[in-house]
């Protein structure tokens, strides 16, 4: 029986992907095969032996330690796409929200509570307080095209928005999905000479950390409403309180809020709901299941962040998995030790992705402890699974 630890709440619909006469679900598992989580931060967290798999219900992955998985053959997945329709709507709502004064206006109204027959006169009073400006023919800088970035993009083209879009690493999938009346950025910062409103869709990572700095805000047009529902540390806050206050941001809308950001002016601090609608919960959940239960049966890798997509179609009923370093002659080595073993080769499929890689190999009968322990002795193999397809 196969064992999967939660360490977050994770939708029914998901956890109805695994059979209980083949699975052990719960909080509190010794040895796990698999981890599913979703906001929990794994980072400082042993990771037992037994653990293969580590499935988060959403896309963001800097809750755990991919390195440190990586290293021990541990293949970590997640959801792309799967919560993208939960945050377009609310990048569009943030869009609405950065334009009109709705939130400051909302807290005014509620202020009013106990003036009686006062109300009215007082909302139309000081209504022209909240007054803002429409979205309709203004420009939209896209940065981060894929599947969110993709569907904002073309909603707000149905808005009435002109719309620039940026992302030098564009996948074909996202570009066939992208609207033809999508403008095509000369450059990043050419974007940001252009835009009215920008948009950030792009991954925390070393790149992509502190990318909106007091460089780039010194580029972008006066009065620039600024949505972030990316991560946090995509926008420098030191450098974007300095561009609050010279008058070039007239709002941040941001997914992300921290306890510098609650202090700023014009800032619009949105509880990180990006993806938190019971339908993308559960595609989240359904998808991150199906994925790791799909790897834990039969080796196949899809939508994995550290090791290579691997899809092998089943040719025999007995199959090895083998995780290793991306280094010369590994598939050498581990044919040797099937041949010296009068094992046949029926299909093979290595596939590389940075500095790891992925052998799908199914075979012709089952192999021994000690060609595993032959196949763990060769330098850089991480781990070595037998499966019974």
């Amino acid at each position: 029986m196969y064992k999967i630890m939660k360490l977050n709440k994770i939708s029914l619909e998901g956890l109805a992907a695994f059979p209980l006469d083949k699975y052990e679900l719960g909080t509190e598992i010794a040895q796990p095969d698999a981890i599913l989580l979703r906001s929990y931060n794994m980072n400082e967290m042993d990771l037992p032996d037994s653990l293969l798999a580590v499935g988060r219900a959403g896309a963001g992955v800097n809750n755990i330690p991919i390195s440190k998985c990586s290293e021990k053959g541990i293949v970590v997945f997640n959801t792309p796409g799967a919560n993208a329709n939960a945050v377009k709507e609310l990048a569009i709502a943030g869009l609405i929200l950065a334009s009109r004064d709705i939130a400051a206006g909302i807290s005014f109204a509620q202020s009013l509570k106990g003036k009686g027959s006062e109300v009215p006169g007082l909302i139309e009073k000081n209504k022209k307080d909240f007054a803002g400006q429409e979205i309709m023919g203004k420009a939209l800088g896209v940065i981060g095209l894929g599947k969110i970035g993709v569907m904002v993009a073309n909603s707000a083209i149905d808005l009435g928005m002109e719309v620039i879009g940026y992302d030098p690493f564009i996948s074909v999938k996202s570009a066939w999905g992208l609207s033809r009346e999508v403008q095509r950025a000369e450059g990043f910062d050419a974007l940001l000479g252009k835009a009215d409103y920008i948009s950030l869709h792009t991954p925390l990572t070393d790149e992509t950390r502190g990318m909106f700095n007091a460089e780039k805000f010194a580029r972008m047009k006066r009065k620039v409403r600024i949505l972030n529902l990316s991560r946090g540390g995509i926008v420098n806050n030191d450098d974007l309180y300095k561009a609050i206050q010279e008058g070039i941001v007239e709002r941040y809308v941001t997914d992300f809020p921290d306890d510098e950001l609650l202090n700023m002016d014009k800032v619009i601090n949105i509880p990180h709901l990006g993806a938190s609608t019971r339908e993308a919960e559960n595609n989240c959940a359904v998808m991150i299941a199906k994925q790791v239960r799909d790897f834990i049966e039969t080796g196949r890798i899809k939508n994995s962040v550290n090791y290579p997509d691997c899809k092998l179609e089943t040719n025999s009923e007995f199959r090895l998995l083998i995780m290793n370093r991306n280094i010369p002659n590994m598939v050498g080595q581990i044919s040797s030790i099937l041949a010296e073993a009068n094992i046949n080769i029926v299909e093979m499929l290595n596939k590389s992705k940075g500095d790891y890689a992925c052998n799908l190999i199914d075979i012709s009968s089952k192999v021994t402890d000690k060609i595993m322990k032959s196949l763990y002795g060769i330098k850089g193999v991480l781990k070595v699974r037998s499966l019974r397809l």
